[in-house]
C-alpha cells in the first residue's frame, strides 16, 4: 500500500512501505511468526527515495544525488537513473546518527562513528523534516536490538581482559594456593565435627532409651560402654575454636588480595585516564588534519563556520605561501628562457610609445565623453585630496602596524555590518624609477600577472580611453576563503598642480568599483570586493639639479603614497582578516616596488 506520493526530481522525497497481500500459505505462516518477526519484516520493508543536494568537497561544493534508503542501507546515485548501475556511495544506519543541522534549516547529516559524515540538504525545511523523522524513526525500531548486541560484545571483551589479568600476577597465585589451604583445614574441621555430633546423637539417644529401660545396661555401639563426656564437650569447643580461628585467616587473606586488587585498580584507571587524555589529543589533531585535508561545508567562509579563527588564519596563511611559490618558481622558469640583453642606462630622457606618447594621455581628455567620466573625475579627486593628507590631521585615530625601513603603513578599524573594512593607508620611497614608471607598470594589466600573486584572470570589459580602463578580475580561491572578483574602472593621470617642493612631476592611478555594464563572474560563484584604491607617485631630482643635464637611475627618487578600502563582500573573521592584512600588505608593496625597478633598470627613464 502506497502511503505517499512519488517525488519529483529535485522536491520532496518519498517514502514507501511494500505491503502486497499475502497469499494463504503465507497468511497462516505469519499468525505463527512472533512479534519480533513481524517487527522485523515492517523495518527492512521501508523505503525512503528523492533527490538531495550532498556536499561533495569544497571545490564542487553542493551537488544533487539521488539519495535511496532501503534493506537498512542509505546509499546515493548521481542522478535517478543510473540506480541500476550501482551506488557512488552506501552508509549502513545500525551505527549511523542522524542529526539535523543548528542553524541551517535545511541541512542534516548522517555520520557513523565520526569518520563517515554525510552532509545533506533538502530543498524546503518539510523535505528534511520529512527525511529526519523516517531516518530516525528507522533507528528507534531497530537501535534496542543492536545496542544489546554491542554491549554483550563489549562485556565479553572487558571479561577476557580481566582473565587475563588475573592469570599473570604472581601475588594472585600465592594467595589462591593460601585460600585452598584453609579450605582443606575447614574440611577436615567438619569431618572432625559430624564424628563427634554423631558421637554426641548415639549417647543422648542410649540415655534416651536407658530413662524408658532402667534395667538394661548403656550400650553406645560399636563397642562402646561409656563416655566422656567433658572430655568430648572439650573437643568440641577446639574443633569448633579452630574452624573460626581458620575462617579468619580466610577473611585476612581476603581483605589483603582486596586490597591489592584497589592498589591495582587505581594505577590501572590512572593509566587509562592518561591513555584517554593521549588519545583525545591524538584524535584532535587528527581531525584538524582532516579539516585541512578534506574540508565540508561547517569549515567554509561564513557566519555559521565552526573553523576557530586560528585555523582559519593557517589556512589562509598556507594557501597565500604556496600560491608566492609558485609565483617565484613560475618567474624564474622565465628568467631562464629569456635571452640575456646586456643594457647600459640611457643618460636622458626616453620618450613613451604608442598610445602612451599622445600629449592627452593621463589627462583624461578622451574619457570625458564616456558615462562614467563624471564618477571617475569625481573619484581620482576625492583620492588625490585623501593621499595628500597626512595620518595625523584627521584625527580618526590612524595605528601604524608596520614599520620596515622605508615602509610606513597606518591603518583604522572599521567595520560595516560585521564586515570588515579597515583604511590603510601606506608610505614607500624607491629610487632608481620615475612615478610615470611606477604608475605604468601597475595600471597597464600586461604586467599585472607579473606582480599580483593571487590574479587567475583579468579581462578588459570596455577600453574606455587609453588611461582609462573597465576590469573584470578574478582572483585564485584560497581555502577556507571564498573565491572573490571584483569589476571595476582603473584611471591613470598626470597631476600638475599642487606639487611638494623638489618634485619634479606627480602621476596617479586610481581603481574604484562600479556597477556599470554589471557583469557577472565567469563560474558564478565569486565574492564580489567592492573597492576603492590610489597609488599616488611623486619624482624627485637631486638638489641643485639644472633641467637639460643627464640623468642616471640613481639620480632618481619615488615617493609612494597608497591609500586602499576594501570591502571583502562576504564574511570572515575579524581577527583572521586582519591578520592577513597585516602579513600581505607590506609584502605586496615590497614585491611590486621591487618589480618596477627589476624591469626599469635597463632600460631608459621615462617621465
Amino acid at each position: 500500500m502506497d502511503v505517499a506520493s512519488t517525488s519529483k526530481a529535485g522536491e520532496s522525497a518519498s517514502v514507501s512501505v511494500s505491503a502486497s497481500p499475502p497469499s494463504s500459505n503465507e497468511a497462516a505462516a505469519g499468525s505463527q511468526s512472533d512479534a519480533s518477526e513481524e517487527e522485523e519484516y515492517l523495518d527492512n520493508s521501508i523505503e525512503l527515495r528523492g533527490y538531495l543536494s550532498k556536499w561533495t568537497n569544497y571545490i564542487y561544493g553542493w551537488q544533487p544525488r539521488y539519495i535511496v534508503l532501503k534493506d537498512g542501507t542509505l546509499s546515493y546515485y548521481k542522478s535517478e537513473s543510473e540506480s541500476d548501475f550501482g551506488c557512488r556511495g552506501a552508509i549502513s544506519l545500525t551505527k549511523a546518527t542522524i542529526k539535523a543541522h543548528e542553524s541551517d534549516e535545511l541541512r542534516f547529516d548522517v555520520v557513523v562513528n565520526n569518520l563517515n559524515n554525510w552532509c545533506l540538504r533538502a530543498e524546503t525545511s518539510e523535505d528534511r523534516m520529512h527525511w529526519v523523522e523516517v531516518l530516525q524513526l528507522y533507528k528507534e525500531d531497530t537501535g534496542s536490538t543492536d545496542t544489546t548486541s554491542l554491549r554483550r560484545h563489549g562485556s565479553t571483551m572487558s571479561l577476557q581482559s580481566n582473565t587475563i589479568s588475573l592469570t599473570s600476577g604472581g601475588s594472585l597465585k600465592k594467595t589462591q594456593r593460601n585460600l585452598r589451604e584453609k579450605v582443606g583445614e575447614l574440611e577436615t574441621f567438619k569431618d572432625i565435627l559430624f564424628g563427634q555430633i554423631e558421637t554426641l546423637q548415639r549417647y543422648f539417644d542410649a540415655c534416651s532409651e536407658l530413662n524408658k529401660n532402667n534395667a538394661q545396661p548403656l550400650d553406645l555401639g560399636d563397642g562402646l560402654k561409656c563416655i566422656d563426656f567433658k572430655g568430648e564437650s572439650i573437643t568440641f569447643r577446639a574443633t569448633t575454636s579452630g574452624v573460626l580461628t581458620t575462617l579468619q585467616h580466610c577473611l585476612e587473606i581476603i581483605a589483603e588480595s582486596d586490597d591489592s586488587w584497589k592498589r591495582k585498580l587505581e594505577r590501572e584507571i590512572d593509566k587509562r585516564r592518561r591513555s584517554e587524555d593521549q588519545s583525545k589529543k591524538f584524535k584532535e589533531e587528527i581531525e584538524k588534519m582532516k579539516r585541512l585535508s578534506y574540508p565540508g561545508p561547517d569549515f567554509e567562509e561564513g557566519p555559521h563556520s565552526t573553523l576557530p579563527e586560528d585555523e582559519f588564519f593557517d589556512a589562509v596563511e598556507t594557501g597565500l605561501d604556496k600560491i608566492e611559490e609558485d609565483m617565484q618558481l613560475r618567474f624564474k622558469l622565465r628568467l631562464q628562457s629569456q635571452i640575456s640583453q646586456t643594457l647600459v642606462n640611457v643618460p636622458h630622457e626616453a620618450v613613451a610609445e604608442g598610445e602612451e606618447a599622445r600629449e592627452e594621455f593621463g589627462t583624461g581628455a578622451e574619457a570625458k565623453s564616456h558615462a562614467l567620466w563624471p564618477e571617475i573625475d569625481r573619484v581620482c579627486k576625492e583620492q588625490l585630496h585623501y593621499a595628500r593628507e597626512g595620518v595625523g590631521q584627521d584625527g580618526n585615530g590612524w595605528q601604524i602596524f608596520a614599520d620596515e625601513g622605508e615602509i610606513k603603513m597606518y591603518k583604522r578599524e572599521e567595520e560595516v555590518n560585521g564586515l570588515v573594512m579597515d583604511p590603510l593607508k601606506a608610505y614607500h620611497t624607491v629610487q632608481g624609477v620615475t612615478a610615470r614608471e611606477m604608475c605604468h607598470y601597475f595600471f597597464m594589466p600586461e604586467f599585472r600577472n607579473d606582480w599580483e600573486t593571487t590574479l587567475e584572470d583579468c579581462t578588459i570589459l570596455e577600453k574606455i580611453s587609453a588611461d582609462t580602463l573597465l576590469f573584470l578580475q578574478t582572483h585564485k580561491r584560497i581555502w577556507p576563503a571564498s573565491q572573490r572578483d571584483a569589476q571595476f574602472w582603473s584611471h591613470m593621470r598626470k597631476i600638475t598642480d599642487n606639487l611638494e617642493d623638489g618634485a619634479r612631476d606627480m602621476w596617479v592611478v586610481c581603481n574604484n568599483s562600479t556597477e556599470y555594464a554589471k557583469q557577472e563572474s565567469k563560474n558564478g560563484k565569486c565574492v564580489r570586493i567592492f573597492l576603492t584604491v590610489i597609488l599616488a607617485c611623486q619624482t624627485h631630482l637631486p638638489d641643485g639639479y639644472v633641467k637639460g643635464q643627464p640623468l642616471n637611475r640613481e639620480d632618481l627618487t619615488c615617493k609612494i603614497t597608497y591609500c586602499s578600502v576594501v570591502n571583502p563582500g562576504g564574511w570572515a573573521p575579524a581577527s583572521a582578516l586582519r591578520a592577513v592584512y597585516k602579513r600581505e600588505y607590506p609584502k605586496f608593496l615590497k614585491r611590486f616596488t621591487g618589480y618596477v625597478i627589476d624591469q626599469c633598470k635597463d632600460k631608459p627613464i621615462m617621465f
